[in-house]
């Protein structure tokens, strides 16, 4: 399983980030990171986290591993969303997409990968590994239907199938 993170769409579910000054940034990024890091080794998943660098990145993209999780900072005027894209259509079908954006969403499952918004996400990595939620229990329900008229759309089935195996 491999996670592809629009960073700060994941950042931006905890609180605005947009008014801290680069050196809170920076610490928030490392929390995030460090989260992620503890999420992956109860997981065991490959998690790659894209962050914009479009209005003060570097010339070219960069990418660097820091705790076991992939990093990419787009470049200089280059959006992460145009990096995810790219991505997903490197991994396939087999990647979750974790963002809240439409665009990247709706590109991500024209692609046949699996979409999870950020605040699900979020939800998700800060439950504990072996209580499954309400919201899990609800999603077994809903599989469960029985006949064409009642079956989940290729989507739905697509999403609850990789929000089990978060």
């Amino acid at each position: 399983m491999h996670l592809i993170i629009d960073g700060y769409n994941l950042l931006h579910v905890r609180r605005s980030i947009f008014r801290l000054d680069p050196t809170d940034l920076e610490r928030e990024r490392d929390r995030l990171i460090g989260e992620l890091s503890v999420y992956r080794r109860q997981r065991s998943c490959q998690i790659t986290v894209v962050f914009d660098g479009w209005q003060g990145g570097w010339a070219s993209e960069t990418r660097e591993v820091r705790k076991g999780i992939e990093l990419i900072f787009s470049k200089l005027g280059e959006k992460a969303d145009e990096v995810i894209k790219r991505l997903v259509r490197e991994k396939g079908a087999g990647s979750i997409v974790i963002t809240s954006d439409r665009d990247v969403s709706r590109y991500a499952e024209g692609m046949s990968a699996a979409v999870i918004p950020s605040d699900q996400f979020r939800e998700k990595m800060e439950r504990p590994v072996d209580k499954p939620g309400k919201e899990e229990e609800e999603e077994r329900t809903a599989t469960r239907r029985k006949g064409p008229s009642r079956r989940l759309s290729k989507k739905e089935r697509r999403r609850f199938t990789a929000l089990r195996k978060l």
